[in-house]
């Protein structure tokens, strides 16, 4: 979604395995007025690739893994750019080790919010996300 407002005209083809999830993505595509531009696949990857057509750039949010990466990569065209993100430490390890091989950048995103800590407020550490960028 955020894709599909940040590039007037594009087109976004996603799969979503959750029913719950996909419900939630299409009525967010819906309320900014982006339902046109956007196809949702209720299918888990690697599978729910086949007859996809050809991405121009690649949006992992997660549950990224080696079938997945590979998958992705041997469909992806020169110039295509792929974005993975990584909550858990084994994801981190296959990103880090996929960066090693494909090049790309890795960055680590920290978010902590101030939070109520007694009478007074404290900072609470949200989960840290690791994100692989690479283009073929």
């Amino acid at each position: 979604i955020e894709w599909l407002l940040a590039a007037p005209g594009s087109l976004a083809v996603g799969l979503e395995a959750d029913a719950a999830r996909a419900a939630r993505a299409r009525a967010n595509a819906e309320g900014f007025g982006l339902g046109h531009r956007f196809t949702l696949h209720e299918a888990r990857a690697p599978e729910g690739l086949d007859g996809l057509p050809r991405p121009d750039a690649v949006f992992i949010g997660g549950g990224a893994s080696e079938p997945l990466l590979q998958a992705l990569w041997d469909r992806m065209p020169a110039g295509c750019r792929l974005v993975a993100n990584a909550v858990t430490l084994e994801t981190e390890a296959l990103l880090a080790l996929w960066s090693e091989r494909k090049g790309g950048s890795l960055l680590r995103i920290e978010l902590a919010e101030a939070m109520p800590l007694g009478r007074k407020r404290g900072w609470r550490a949200a989960l840290p996300v690791v994100q692989w960028s690479v283009t073929r």
